[in-house]
């Protein structure tokens, strides 16, 4: 989540992470990066004695995510008591970006209090998405891949022709916007209006992580600024395009004039 508050942040958006960090160098160096980038850390919580999260990404070879190990103990420190202490922050908020890793009773609490705000969530990979799973009627836009799409909805996701069937499943159990990745083959996206592909940016690929959280900070920004729903997606590609090109895993250049400049 703090690789998308730094993409909304350098597109321009007022963002506000609600986050755990630990009081050491990862911590520090997190908060630094995240601050200059122009994200507002007056919420984030700094947990003393804990260490700040981190994760491995194995991507297979279409660019999508074979498996993550990692550490993030330190998201259970973002607690449904913890979290009402910022109750007009979020009843505030434009969107709500989220994620299943926090704590089950956590998400619960969250989507089932906010859900009048637009709630945006990438559902990371398969090992979270049992703490999802009684919520997606809650979801606004639900970004994910084809093995989390499969195990949810039952329907194998075997090529581009199961797509519709497959956003028709998570719209009729309450999804407003579905987001499915394919990696190196692009992405479907859908609403009950609107649907389509976009095939994958024709870059040079530097590093394929960091893409996914521009991917959907690019489809909140154009949430937030009430962009059609196609013009969302084809911004949303071009965000993950320029992040395609860094070895970061945030584009330092990224801005809406850089987006637009590249029209991929």
């Amino acid at each position: 989540m703090r690789n998308i508050a730094e993409n909304l942040a350098l597109l321009g958006c007022k963002t506000f992470l609600l986050s755990a960090l630990g009081d050491d160098a990862d911590g520090e160096g997190l908060a630094a990066a995240t601050r200059k980038a122009g994200v507002d850390l007056s919420a984030t919580r700094i947990c003393a004695g804990h260490a700040t999260g981190r994760a491995v990404i194995v991507n297979d070879c279409d660019g999508e995510n074979y498996c993550v190990v990692g550490n993030v103990a330190i998201m259970d420190q973002i607690t449904p008591q913890w979290l009402t202490g910022h109750a007009s922050l979020l009843s505030g908020a434009a969107a709500i970006v989220t994620s299943p890793a926090i704590r089950k009773e956590t998400l619960a609490w969250l989507v089932s209090k906010y859900d009048q705000c637009p709630i945006l969530m990438d559902t990371i990979g398969l090992h979270f998405i049992k703490n999802l799973t009684p919520w997606l009627g809650h979801i606004h836009t639900l970004k994910l891949d084809r093995h989390v799409a499969g195990q949810l909805s039952g329907i194998a996701v075997a090529s581009r022709e199961t797509a519709p069937e497959v956003a028709r499943w998570f719209h009729r159990v309450g999804v407003k916007q579905l987001v499915l990745s394919l990696g190196g083959f692009g992405f479907y996206y859908s609403n009950e209006e609107v649907a389509g592909w976009m095939d994958a940016p024709s870059v040079k690929v530097v590093n394929v992580t960091g893409a996914g959280d521009a991917l959907l900070a690019g489809f909140a920004y154009g949430w937030v600024q009430g962009m059609p729903f196609a013009d969302t997606a084809r911004f949303a590609r071009a965000c993950a395009a320029l992040t395609l090109m860094t070895p970061m895993n945030v584009h330092p250049a990224l801005s809406p004039q850089a987006v637009e400049e590249l029209r991929v």
